[in-house]
């Protein structure tokens, strides 16, 4: 059993403990005190300078967003053919540029070197998981069983304790790699801290400059097209802010503050950027969080009458509920111990828990989202 699932537990408080280091480091500190008003905010993240030309880049959280779905796409095949514990790894570590020859396209980017520290070795274990349930597609899922279970046009593949291990990586990597990129890292002191007044290599089209840069990086991962929420996405983080946006109103909320921190950074008026990134990475844990009690409440109305279904969902909840340590610490709304507690009321065998179990998790969160 514990083979199949790889708990995260035994590092959770080390993970945590070091995102809120980094993150008491990563408070971006105002330049200036410009008003607001002296300065235009576009209606899309569009930016050009004097000459019409784009100062906006972020191709390669594209390649990385582009390599998790090819990944998912592969991993979903294992409802019907064993999978390669191997390929997957090729794939998460951009082996040779593409893949190891399983990407469509060649890149110089990878996740494996973007995903937080302390977690890569919890995904290389996940995609061991996977190949390892995936030899046993054509058996039925049951406890202690791996397999398949259907639930009208949809197949799912669980490991022997009922859990889908695609959503483990696919959810987790959207945490580790995606948010924690955008809100540790490009939303830190360092990278907040650049400079602002040069432009880096106007010669080969990079007309902006490191901070203007940054903040586009941190915006790649997001996954959203530049007049979002006009075109939404169907995968990653646009999905789950769009699907969210009736309780929380995330879909404005998150890209007009992504565009007006941006238009403040090109204007030198940094403390607006300051303030926007808190509002960012407050929503951003609120999509997260609200998902995961979405998902537990589809999980009682599934249980004890679709498995397919009910497995499906409370993985889900549980990998949403995990990115919620790459908040961080100092705007997260639960403590490390709290998120460590919340963690452990998921079990090891989502098979044995009961409708009590499930409520008591969602309460959990319910008393702080």
């Amino acid at each position: 059993m514990k083979k199949q699932f790889f708990r995260p537990l035994s590092i959770s408080l080390v993970s945590l403990l070091l995102i809120s280091v980094s993150c008491k480091k990563d408070e971006p500190e105002p330049e200036t005190t410009t008003p607001s008003s002296s300065y235009t905010i576009p209606e899309t993240y569009t930016f050009t300078n004097s000459n019409g030309e784009s100062t906006v880049s972020y191709s390669g959280q594209t390649d990385r967003l582009n390599q998790l779905r090819e990944m998912v796409t592969y991993m979903k095949t294992g409802n019907s053919t064993p999978l390669s514990a191997q390929q997957l790894k090729d794939m998460f570590a951009n082996t040779n540029d593409n893949g190891n020859g399983h990407f469509s396209f060649i890149s110089s980017k990878q996740l494996k070197n973007k995903c937080f520290d302390l977690d890569v070795t919890l995904f290389e274990n996940y995609l061991d998981s996977i190949e390892v349930a995936s030899n046993d597609h054509a058996q039925a899922a049951s406890n202690g069983q791996a397999g398949t279970l259907s639930s009208g046009s949809s197949t799912y593949l669980f490991n022997k304790s009922g859990i889908e291990p695609v959503q483990f990586i696919e959810k987790g990597l959207m945490g580790a790699v995606f948010m924690h990129q955008a809100l540790n890292i490009y939303f830190g002191t360092d990278k907040m801290s650049a400079d602002n007044s040069t432009i880096v290599d106007a010669a080969n089209g990079k007309h902006y400059t490191a901070l203007e840069h940054h903040w586009d990086e941190a915006f790649g991962y997001f996954g959203v097209d530049i007049n979002f929420p006009t075109s939404i996405p169907n995968d990653f983080w646009g999905k789950y802010c769009n699907n969210q946006n009736t309780i929380l109103n995330s879909n404005s909320i998150m890209m007009d503050n992504f565009i007006k921190g941006r238009a403040a950074i090109s204007a030198k008026v940094i403390a607006d950027a300051t303030t926007s990134i808190i509002t960012i990475q407050n929503t951003w844990e609120d999509i997260s969080a609200n998902q995961a009690i979405k998902y537990l409440s589809d999980a009682v109305t599934y249980f004890g009458t679709d498995d397919a279904k009910y497995l499906h969902v409370m993985s889900e909840a549980y990998a949403f509920t995990w990115n919620l340590r790459y908040i961080p610490s100092e705007v997260r709304n639960v403590t490390q111990a709290e998120l460590t507690t919340i963690m452990d009321l998921f079990g090891d065998n989502f098979w044995n828990l009961s409708l009590v179990d499930i409520n008591a998790i969602k309460t959990a969160l319910d008393a702080k989202y």
